[in-house]
C-alpha cells in the first residue's frame, strides 16, 4: 500500500504542498512586502513633520502624542470600518489602517532622537552660521539618526505582522493565507504562512539594521578605540609576566 500524501494526511510539514501551491505563496509574499513597505514610507513621511510640530510647541506636543496613542489602541476591525467609506475594499484601505498604527511608534522616536541632540552641537552649528533648516538637516537629523532607526525598525517589524490582520478585508499578504486554511485548519498553510511572515520581519530588521549601521559610523568610532588600547594592556601584562 503506498504511502499518503502529506496533503491528505494534514501535516504541518509538508514539501508537496510547498512545490504545488509555490505560486501562490509568492503572489501573497509580494502583496505583504508592498503594503508593509508603502504603509512605512507612508507613516515615516507623516510622522516626521508631527515630531517636527511636537518639538517646535510645547503645547502640541501632549495632544500630537496623545492622539497617535489612542489611533494605535483602536482594534483593527474598528479602524478599518471607520476607513472603509473613503477607501472601499482596497489595498489603500489596509495602508491607511496601518500608517496610523505606525505613527505612535515613529513620532516618539523622532522626537526623543531630536531632543537628546545635545545643546553644544546647536550652539556650535549657530556660531558657524547654520539657519534653523540647515541645522535640522546637517546637525539634528544625522545626530537623531540612532533612535530614528530603532523606531523604524519596531515599525516595520509591527507592520509585517498587522499587515495579515488585512485578510478581513482580503488585502492581507500572507494573512489571506492563514484565514483561507483556517475553517479547514490547513496546518501546512497555516504554518507556511506563518513562518514566511516571521522570515520578512527577521529580514526587513536586518536590512535596516544594516542600513542604521551605514548611515551612523560615529556610533562604532569607540569600539574601534578601545581594540587598540586592549592590544596595549595584553602586550603590558605579558612584558610584565616576562620580566
Amino acid at each position: 500500500m503506498s504511502e499518503q500524501s502529506c496533503l491528505v494526511t494534514n501535516d504541518w510539514i509538508c514539501g508537496e504542498y510547498l512545490r504545488s501551491r509555490s505560486q501562490e505563496l509568492i503572489d501573497a509574499t509580494v502583496q505583504h512586502i508592498g503594503i508593509t513597505v508603502a504603509s512605512v514610507l507612508i507613516g515615516l513621511a507623516v510622522a516626521f513633520p508631527l515630531a517636527l510640530l511636537a518639538r517646535r510647541s510645547k503645547r502640541l506636543a501632549g495632544p500630537v502624542l496623545g492622539l497617535t496613542t489612542v489611533l494605535y489602541t483602536v482594534p483593527s476591525l474598528a479602524m478599518f470600518s471607520l476607513l472603509l467609506p473613503l477607501f472601499g475594499l482596497s489595498s489603500a484601505l489596509v495602508i491607511t489602517g496601518l500608517v496610523l498604527y505606525s505613527l505612535t511608534i515613529l513620532v516618539r522616536n523622532i522626537l526623543a532622537g531630536l531632543e537628546a541632540v545635545p545643546e553644544e552641537a546647536r550652539e556650535a552649528a549657530r556660531g558657524m552660521g547654520y539657519g534653523p533648516w540647515r541645522m535640522l538637516w546637517e546637525v539634528e537629523l544625522p545626530l537623531a539618526l540612532p533612535a530614528l532607526m530603532a523606531g523604524l525598525r519596531i515599525a516595520t517589524v509591527s507592520t509585517v505582522a498587522l499587515t495579515t490582520v488585512g485578510s478581513i478585508v482580503g488585502r492581507g499578504g500572507l494573512g489571506n493565507l492563514i484565514e483561507d486554511a483556517l475553517p479547514t485548519f490547513f496546518k501546512a498553510q497555516v504554518l507556511a504562512a506563518s513562518v514566511l511572515c516571521v522570515l520578512l520581519a527577521l529580514v526587513a530588521d536586518l536590512l535596516l539594521l544594516g542600513v542604521q549601521r551605514l548611515l551612523t559610523p560615529w556610533t562604532r568610532v569607540h569600539k574601534v578605540r578601545r581594540e587598540p588600547l586592549a592590544d596595549r594592556i595584553r602586550k603590558t601584562s605579558a612584558a610584565v609576566e616576562a620580566g
